[in-house]
């Protein structure tokens, strides 16, 4: 697709982001940190890289999650962005809890450089997908805590990058929580406890489904009309307009039913072996939409040979149905957002009500801090988001894959060459048994 103008403000080569992020030395990578807080008190300060709603939906979460939580700074790649951030911000928490001045704020593709260079004990990644390899070894070099947004990845390289940044956490005593609250909520605690005791066997077979109606349809066409006036670049365009991209959202199957896929992961206590998956774009054909299917089914095969069926569909009108289940060998295991039951043996249902789990993620990871005893979810989250991957690239190319191949050998990297305002053609739409399997 043919550039509608040629604004070049704000550039950076990938290779300028590899120098901005791997900039101190391997000593200095592995040097363990304590518990950082404010001089003289237990306040935690946090910066923002990613100011959109989720994003801000976040800082929300994290102060809501705990005592003495001050959001200090904001970044994101546009203006309008951390200036909405702000407003929403400074309209609807305490006074005391936003110490963010417009000075604090930075956009451009650099801003989250500023927002880790500034006065700041953890920050908050809720970029699109497609940055969060780079912010996170950014902020682990910088040695600050971490919540990132799932996925963590859209590509095998960005995966293999956000383990070895996991790593360094680890050896630098640096906590790392990603947004799959589903690990954080009580029902899915519960249940998950008991399947891992053993209480329905063990796991032979498994479904998982995140169909849904439309998503996001109007906000595509305003972003289509701005485009075709030509008041965007390419670049903008498809970052504004991200979650239709599959270089920076990685598709649907990537950025929304890794919830699920997680869930499996955690439930069986691996990642699959191999898969082998369809889809298509049926319904959600326009230019506006990008490049990204609109359905998914896919087969995942497990260390022990179980198999669980994943699907995913983002299409108006049609049955809604967001949950996981597998069956054992002498029973079965239910979960959504609200329910999770056991039939079998060893039958068991949730009765209480769980705390919000989107406040309750942020409330371990301070915690966490505040002890000493930082958690780090980084390796699981990067190997759950792999899986969405695998069956992405399954998808699009026709082709079964294995986990080694994905995790070790798969060359593919969905980054743009320069990260830019400007000329971005954008990749076709795959076809099954066409598209290549890189």
């Amino acid at each position: 697709m043919e550039g509608k103008n040629k604004k070049t403000k704000g550039k950076m080569s990938r290779r300028d982001f590899i120098k901005a992020t791997s900039a101190v030395s391997l000593a200095a990578a592995v040097t363990r940190v304590g518990p950082v807080f404010a001089a003289g008190s237990d306040k935690l300060r946090v910066g923002l890289i990613g100011a959109g709603g989720r994003g801000t939906g976040a800082a929300m979460d994290c102060v809501k999650s705990s005592p003495n939580i001050v959001i200090t700074a904001l970044g994101d790649i546009f203006k309008d962005r951390w200036e909405g951030s702000l407003k929403r911000l400074q309209e609807r928490l305490p006074k005391e809890n936003v110490g963010v001045t417009p000075d604090s704020c930075f956009d451009g593709f650099d801003n989250y450089q500023k927002v880790l260079a500034s006065d700041i004990d953890m920050v908050i990644l809720g970029c699109p997908p497609q940055f969060r390899p780079m912010h996170l070894r950014a902020a682990v070099e910088a040695g600050k805590h971490i919540f990132m947004e799932k996925p963590v990845a859209v590509d095998p390289l960005g995966v293999r990058s956000v383990m070895k940044s996991a790593e360094i956490a680890e050896k630098k005593g640096l906590a790392i929580v990603a947004g799959t609250q589903r690990r954080h909520q009580n029902h899915y605690l519960e249940i998950t406890k008991r399947v891992l005791n053993g209480d329905i066997g063990e796991i032979m077979a498994g479904q998982c489904y995140w169909n849904m109606g439309a998503l996001w349809i109007r906000r595509a066409y305003e972003n289509w009309v701005n485009y075709q006036t030509g008041d965007w670049s390419d670049m903008e365009w498809q970052i504004r307009n991200w979650l239709f991209m599959t270089w920076l959202s990685g598709d649907h199957i990537v950025e929304q039913h890794v919830h699920n896929l997680d869930v499996i992961n955690w439930f069986i206590g691996s990642h699959p072996v191999k898969c082998m998956g369809m889809g298509g774009r049926q319904v959600r054909t326009g230019p506006e939409f990008g490049n990204i299917f609109d359905h998914f089914a896919i087969e995942y095969e497990y260390p022990n040979g179980a198999r669980v069926m994943s699907m995913c569909r983002q299409t108006p009108g049609c049955a809604d149905n967001v949950s996981e289940r597998v069956f054992g060998t002498s029973g079965m295991a239910y979960t959504d957002g609200a329910n999770g039951y056991i039939k079998g043996a060893n039958a068991y249902t949730v009765e209480e009500e769980s705390p919000n789990p989107y406040v309750q993620e942020h409330t371990d990871l301070v915690a966490s801090i505040r002890e000493g005893k930082p958690l780090n979810e980084g390796k699981r989250i990067a190997e759950s988001t792999l899986t969405a991957i695998m069956g992405r690239m399954s998808a699009y190319t026709g082709r079964a894959l294995s986990w080694d191949w994905a995790m070790n050998a798969s060359k593919l990297d969905l980054s743009p060459s320069r990260y830019e305002f400007g000329d971005l053609p954008l990749d076709p739409v795959a076809i099954p048994g066409k598209t290549e399997l890189i």
